[in-house]
């Protein structure tokens, strides 16, 4: 974190993974970041962020895409600028979907996944999705604006069997 009593301000979020064997589909992995209103932190997010879309205020922004995961390192990265969201927003999840366009896939069908969360040259989160290696889909991690309004990073790494269309309305729910 960004100092003594002072919270997460800049993250960024990446992914890696292997190309498919060649001759098979592309393994297509993506991040998903929801963002959910400070009223309703576990409801439907307000706005969706991926790799068709972007933050409508700018704070939230997709800058690396990849569909095949051919890359050196890391393939996709996603910036989150959470001082700049607008204090009606309370709640951000990441998460990582893969596209099943190929017939379902699960993250321990594809090759050296990873995803690492870091602010500035500080890591919070590195792992390579083994704990959720049956799963098509996964959370990641997890930002809550706390009562002095300051950003709180907290892991979230659940795993989903479900399609990326539907990944997005399910995320950000509430976990015992």
């Amino acid at each position: 974190m960004s100092g003594l009593n002072k919270g997460v301000a800049k993250v960024e979020v990446s992914l890696k993974w292997d190309p498919s064997p060649i001759g098979t589909p592309a393994h297509d992995l993506d991040l998903v970041a929801g963002v959910y209103a400070a009223d309703e932190p576990y409801g439907p997010p307000s706005y969706l962020v991926h790799f068709d879309s972007r933050s409508p205020d700018g704070t939230i922004t997709l800058h690396r895409d990849s569909r095949t995961g051919q890359g050196f390192g890391y393939d996709e990265a996603m910036t989150l600028e959470l001082t700049r969201l607008a204090p009606r927003y309370g709640r951000v999840v990441v998460g990582v979907a893969i596209q099943q366009g190929g017939g379902r896939l699960a993250f321990g069908q594809v090759a050296h996944t990873g995803v690492r969360v870091r602010e500035g040259y500080t890591d919070l989160l590195d792992d390579d999705l083994a704990s959720v290696a049956d799963a098509t889909a996964a959370t990641i991690v997890e930002f809550v604006r706390d009562g002095a309004g300051e950003w709180i990073f907290r892991p979230l790494l659940h795993g989903f069997d479900i399609d990326p269309r539907d990944f997005g309305a399910l995320m950000g729910e509430q976990r015992p």
